[in-house]
């Protein structure tokens, strides 16, 4: 086995950042244009960006066919799945909090399929800490009283995304192979654009409120959101177990919280700070690395 990356010890705190600020950025460029026509643009700018790098760096195409159509398959469950329905259910009416629930239920979903599907024991400390990550982000969401008047569409759209993300951890974790970052990127990101463009061309008129606004938002869903954040959470997928990878997702609602107060004026309650603190100590104990056990002694 190689020694991990020394940057890949940061990873988790950036891509919590990056992750989680993504909801409220994508709710507010959800002000200016439609789902569809919102990821088919945020998916045709990451390939303009990374086209030339690749023709530059020519990085290493997959080794087979399988090696493809793995990346493949991962891309169109985040991208296409998990994006797609979390917009669309935004823009049906399904609250921010009623989605960030049914969201974070992902580690609890990766932990009961994990032992079989990718033979990876969950620990009691493991269970504890998802339980404790799960009420808090709970707590969190509640105090913000954001759970009435949902559309069943919203949330029937928001529970295949849950899916979605949880099948795109999973298959990562079993069939995933490491893949030069622009590579992995450049495939999953043109599955999402070749899925994305035709649906906004069909369903949707492809308005666009452009304002510096929504250039801002572009950049952060391009940059930040696309490119860097999902590069870390594949490298993190490959790097370690996959249930304590999953623990990270509940920080996501809280955080998402914290970001939603100063850019959509949506302010969080004392309880909802110590949901929070909750979260944070379940995430810490599923995300904790078991002690190494001493050698047995002849």
């Amino acid at each position: 086995m190689t020694t991990p990356p020394r940057w890949l010890k940061a990873a988790p705190f950036v891509f919590l950042l990056l992750w989680s600020a993504g909801f409220p950025v994508a709710k507010l460029g959800l002000e200016h244009a439609n789902p569809m026509t919102l990821l088919a643009l945020r998916y045709v700018m990451v390939l303009v960006i990374l086209l030339p790098i690749a023709l530059v760096l020519r990085p290493p195409l997959p080794a087979s066919r399988r090696a493809f159509l793995d990346v493949a398959i991962v891309g169109f469950l985040i991208q296409v799945v998990y994006f797609g329905l979390c917009y669309i259910a935004f823009r049906a009416g399904a609250s921010a909090g009623a989605v960030a629930i049914i969201v974070c239920l992902q580690p609890i979903l990766v932990a009961l399929a994990a032992p079989r599907l990718v033979g990876e024991a969950v620990s009691g400390r493991v269970w504890l800490g998802l339980a404790l990550g799960l009420m808090g982000a709970l707590i969190v969401i509640l105090s913000r009283s954001q759970l009435g008047g949902e559309t069943v569409f919203g949330l029937i759209c928001t529970a295949i995304a849950l899916f979605g993300i949880t099948g795109a951890t999973l298959y990562e974790k079993r069939f995933g192979v490491s893949h030069h970052p622009v590579t992995a990127n450049l495939i999953q990101y043109g599955v999402g654009a070749i899925c994305t463009v035709p649906m906004a061309f069909a369903l949707e008129d492809l308005h666009v409120d452009w304002s510096w606004q929504f250039a801002g938002v572009m950049v952060y869903l391009v940059l930040g959101n696309s490119i860097l954040a999902l590069s870390l959470l594949l490298a993190m997928i490959r790097a370690g177990a996959v249930s304590r990878v999953s623990a990270l997702f509940y920080m996501v609602p809280p955080l998402a919280a914290l970001f939603a107060w100063p850019m959509l004026g949506e302010k969080l309650p004392a309880l909802g700070w110590a949901g929070m603190a909750l979260a944070a100590v379940g995430v810490a104990l599923a995300s904790r690395k078991p002690a190494p056990r001493p050698a047995a002694k002849a």
